[in-house]
């Protein structure tokens, strides 16, 4: 039984942050993020661009893993679908002599769309196969995706493996052409895509979706069109991916297609496991952890082995271990992530101290 926890209306049991405790967290979030630009170093700011940049992304992979239940582990192709396409349009609009100030409102949906376009296509085996044969065909769709990117046939627009150039997005004059200004239009798309995310599972699409993922069978009774629905996850899920991945290009000042790898995407799908599935703040804390990870593996590795060769050599495999570790044992000790550990805490807080039981 839980006590302390009363609802007097249907608008107070349908709001997101229901109690003070949560309301706070998110307000020191915010506040943080806000403050990071003014008083953050170089080297945090690139951390906390990173780990925007993979925040949208998850929530995109959480889209359709987490709430539709369709397996995917090929996102990283969207993500570089969505880098390599705002680069290429910008590219297009200069040649055609549109004003810099227009260029970012016709290449940042222009990326958007051909994300979500490439989605429809890959998610179009989702009709006939789902768990580990969906997992394997969107696989090689990002397969698929990094061989075009690279072939020869089209490197005059994608650079190779060369790589690509990257421009400078001009936002209502302003010219956003240092790191410390692109972290601020991330953290922005972050805080949005989360937002909009969220209020799309109080839809009929977003409550579609779930029905699919507790039975798909059973939801195609219901009137559910499966054709429909699987395939608006993939591509408002690509979608997402390709934001991310227009972010990238505008945070780094060159795109190469090793980038965008399978490393990519077994980070996503991890950073959706450990934060949780099917949860809005799921991907913030996954991401956060999947990030820093590596950075405090680095740094005690380098404390250890005092910066030596040997030092640098044995991180590579030990951030593996750790990151199947903490895969593991999420999925035999906590398979909800950290976002259900943070919802009982907040819930113990909530009804402090009232008992418990």
């Amino acid at each position: 039984m839980i006590n302390g926890n009363r609802k007097t209306s249907y608008l107070e049991d349908e709001q997101i942050l229901n109690n003070n405790y949560k309301k706070a967290f998110v307000a020191l979030m915010v506040a943080l993020a806000i403050a990071l630009p003014i008083f953050a170093n170089d080297y945090i700011i690139l951390m906390a661009s990173l780990v925007g940049i993979m925040l949208i992304a998850v929530v995109g992979v959480n889209v359709l893993v987490g709430y539709t239940g369709l397996l995917s582990l090929g996102h990283a192709g969207f993500v570089a679908i969505g880098a390599y396409a705002v680069s290429i349009i910008h590219g297009l609009l200069t040649g055609w002599g549109i004003p810099d100030i227009l260029q970012p409102w016709i290449a940042l949906p222009g990326a958007m769309a051909a994300a979500a376009l490439i989605g429809i296509v890959v998610g179009l085996p989702s009709l006939r196969v789902k768990g580990i044969y969906l997992a394997v065909a969107t696989l090689s769709a990002n397969f698929i995706i990094i061989f075009f990117i690279e072939i020869d046939t089209f490197a005059q627009w994608t650079g190779g493996r060369l790589g690509l150039t990257t421009p400078d997005p001009n936002f209502f004059g302003w010219v956003l052409d240092t790191q410390r200004e692109v972290y601020v239009l991330i953290a922005i798309f972050s805080f949005a895509t989360i937002l909009m995310v969220q209020n799309l599972f109080r839809t009929r699409v977003g409550r579609a979706f779930i029905a699919i993922r507790e039975k798909d069978y059973s939801a195609e009774i219901l009137g559910v069109s499966l054709l429909k629905y699987k395939l608006t996850s993939f591509a408002i899920s690509a979608a997402c991916c390709g934001l991310a991945g227009a972010m990238w290009a505008y945070f780094y000042a060159k795109i190469l297609p090793e980038q965008f790898e399978l490393a990519l995407s077994l980070q996503l799908v991890a950073a959706l496991i450990v934060g949780g599935m099917g949860r809005t703040m799921g991907p913030v804390f996954g991401v956060i952890l999947i990030v820093l990870v590596p950075e405090i593996l680095k740094i005690t590795m380098g404390a250890i082995g005092g910066g030596s060769i040997e030092a640098a050599q044995l991180r590579a495999p030990i951030q593996e271990i750790v990151f199947g570790s903490l895969i593991i044992g999420f999925v035999l000790f906590e398979p909800l992530g950290i976002s259900h550990i943070m919802d009982r805490f907040f819930r113990a807080l909530n009804r402090w101290p009232f008992a418990r039981g």
